[in-house]
């Protein structure tokens, strides 16, 4: 049976040659990179200089960038130590952000009694920039906002240089969701002056269990792991060097091949979208994930006429991997929150997909998978 993957913003398919640096940090260079013999520091030179590549890509300095076991740990350690040792009073966020930061920001409200505040979004999930001023202006405490740049569902870019000055001209701190960003957009962070962002290296083609969190020079990180001096004191345990060394190898290919697979990737989403409205004029397409200008190119989050339930097993048992947005394929009796959040209940209850691509798509697959589609309808 023909298999094909379309959960690349779920996770991503790592690259060859990732798997080869991988593969040869673990074999020649198994030391404790906190030893101090020869052994140790091999390994701890490998680290720094992954630390130093991966400042480069972000326009930072080494000193900057701690690594974690990906980017859910990343909003994690940023958030809890925002309020607990930064002064944080407020956190304004939207609805619709990834769990790993909404449900983090749930658990601070109810252990620090801080208060939260939800920005308004439109009808296709955008960020109402006036309302976020608004919130800001009226905010007489010491305030972090939290939006993430892509969104993982329906792809939505927010506008990062504009809440960037937003923040600034109301001395708010700004933390960023970037995973479904990094590897896939070049951010440079003395020209869009983000406080805080992360990543996770298995979107863009690394090893899982692995990112990192780019924390802005003079804001003092205490770590939530306790048990060890690593990461200069803000993340204890070993790290994982062989995984750290295929981040890097796998952001160097990302960012040097960026423009050429942004615009093949670009190319079969369009290629996509338009064999779906061939198929069916009423399919429509969630968020601003049929946009060109406003939406990752990566993801595409289609809605159906009708509920098709089974949807997505029946996808799968066909070979062609997808993820859900609604309760009726998802085994969630909640559905998804960001679609509940934009949609209304009659659209929300409709069958939704989200198709994500990478540059090992191919059209070939696109046309397996919209006659699959057409069979299942």
């Amino acid at each position: 049976m023909k298999t094909i993957y379309l959960d690349n913003a779920a996770t991503s398919p790592i690259d060859h040659r990732v798997v080869e640096r991988i593969t040869k940090v673990m074999t020649d260079t198994f030391g404790n990179p906190s030893s101090t013999h020869q052994f140790g520091r091999k390994a701890r030179t490998i680290v720094e200089e992954a630390r130093k590549s991966i400042a480069k890509h972000f326009n930072v300095t080494a000193s900057e960038i701690v690594f974690t076991a990906g980017g859910s740990e990343a909003d994690n350690l940023i958030l809890k130590n925002a309020v607990q040792h930064l002064g944080i009073k407020h956190l304004i966020t939207s609805k619709i952000e990834h769990h790993a930061v909404l449900h983090t920001i749930e658990a601070i409200e109810l252990e620090f009694n801080i208060k939260v505040s939800y920005v308004d979004l439109d009808g296709k999930g955008s960020v109402d920039y006036n309302h976020l001023t608004k919130l800001l202006e009226d905010s007489t405490e010491k305030t972090l906002v939290s939006l993430m740049y892509i969104n993982n569902e329906i792809g939505n870019v927010l506008d990062i240089g504009k809440v960037c000055n937003i923040c600034n001209e109301n001395d708010a701190l700004f933390h960023s969701d970037t995973v479904q960003a990094i590897g896939h957009y070049y951010i440079d962070l003395q020209k869009t002056p983000i406080d805080f962002m992360v990543a996770s290296a298995h979107k863009f083609h690394g090893p899982k269990g692995v990112g990192f969190a780019i924390i802005k020079k003079g804001f003092g990180i205490k770590p939530q792991l306790i048990g060890g001096e690593q990461e200069r004191g803000a993340r204890a345990g070993t790290e994982n060097v062989h995984n750290i060394a295929g981040m890097q190898t796998a952001l160097d290919i990302a960012i040097a091949s960026l423009e050429e697979d942004a615009q093949y990737i670009s190319e079969l989403k369009r290629y996509f979208i338009n064999g779906l409205n061939d198929l069916n004029a009423e399919i429509q397409f969630n968020g601003r994930s049929g946009d060109e200008k406003d939406c990752s190119y990566i993801i595409l989050n289609a809605r159906f006429s009708l509920n098709l339930p089974m949807f997505l097993f029946n996808l799968d048992l066909k070979g062609v991997a997808a993820s859900g947005g609604s309760a009726c394929q998802s085994g969630s009796t909640k559905g998804s929150h960001v679609l509940n959040a934009i949609l209304s209940k009659e659209d929300a209850e409709k069958t939704s997909v989200r198709f994500s691509f990478s540059k090992y798509t191919t059209k070939e697959e696109l046309d397996y998978t919209i006659g699959v589609i057409k069979h299942l309808i």
